[in-house]
Order: structure tokens, then sequence, then C-alpha cells
């Protein structure tokens, strides 16, 4: 339990050095929510946590994220352009079919798509493939491509704990802006 606190207990902590409200989002594949159980597990993350969406199916990324059906079919799920527009649908003024913003408030993202394993990996492609991507209203999205070790518990775990840490340094390089 003491991994989900310490990433839940950081990202509160960048939310707050913000001026007024923010919102995180966050959109899992390979990871099947884990990052969100963990951001949900400190009281009073409701206050800038407002929700993420699991996409594990391609047409549940192209419907409820926006991801391109030629991008799926050209690069794959596992990559960079997918993992952007993950990230891009979840940082839209609508959310591509999620409620609306609270307001003008900044909002921050994180996408991640990947080979958990044990299964599904290729050459080029192989188990522990993963793809990052970070967002924040007017700011560029960042990606990152990471070959994580081990068993699909632990890809899923380094996962979410990257994608978090590539979250709190996002929220705190614009709060100190």
């Amino acid at each position: 339990m003491r991994e989900p606190l310490l990433v839940a207990t950081a990202l509160a902590f960048a939310a707050d050095r913000g001026t007024g409200t923010v919102e995180v989002r966050t959109a899992e594949s390979c990871t099947g929510g884990l990052l969100a159980s963990w951001l949900t597990c400190l009281p009073g993350s409701s206050r800038w946590y407002a929700g993420g969406v699991v996409s594990y199916a391609n047409d549940r990324k192209q419907a409820w994220l926006g991801v391109k059906g030629d991008d799926l079919t050209r690069h794959g799920a596992v990559s960079e352009s997918v993992a952007q527009q993950m990230v891009l649908g979840l940082l839209a003024p609508d959310g591509h079919n999620a409620s609306a913003l609270a307001g003008d408030c900044p909002r921050f993202g994180v996408a991640i798509t990947g080979v958990a394993g044990p299964g599904g990996g290729s050459i080029d492609k192989p188990v522990g493939t993963v793809w990052f991507a970070w967002g924040a209203s007017g700011q560029p999205v960042l990606t990152q491509r990471s070959s994580l070790a081990g068993g699909r518990w632990q890809v899923q775990r380094q996962a979410a704990r990257w994608a978090a840490s590539g979250l709190f340094g996002l929220m705190i390089r614009s709060s100190a802006r």
C-alpha cells in the first residue's frame, strides 16, 4: 500500500502548489487502471483527480479518446502516435464524450499504452515496451518510449510509476511558470 500512497501524495502536493484548482486525467491501456487506483487511494484526491479511461481495446481508444483508426493500423496501439492521441483526447475541452470541464482550470493528462506480457510482444515491440504521453493545457505533448523488465505485474507497476513520475514533473514545472 505504501507505493500507491506515495504516488498519490506526490501528485496531491504538485496539485496544491499551483494557484487555484487543477484537474488530472488518465488514459490507461496496459496498466488497466492501476494508476487511477493509486491516485484515488488518498482521501481528498477528488479535488484534483477528475477521472480516467481504461481503453484496453482499440475500438475504445477510437471512441473514447479520438485515436485515429488509420494510426492504429499503421503504427499499432503501442506507438508514440497513439499515446499522443490518447492524451490529447483526455485534454480536449469535451474530453471526447467525457463530462465538461469544471471551469477553466489547468488540465494535466497522462496516457500509457504498451505490452505488459507475457504474450503479445514482437521483434519491434517486445514485452515490456511502453509508450507514455504527458500533456497539459496549452503546452506541447511530451512522449517517451520505455523498455521495462519483468513479468506482467512488474511491467504494469513500473509503467504506472513512470507515468506518475512524469506527471509529477510536468505539474511542478507548470506551477513554476
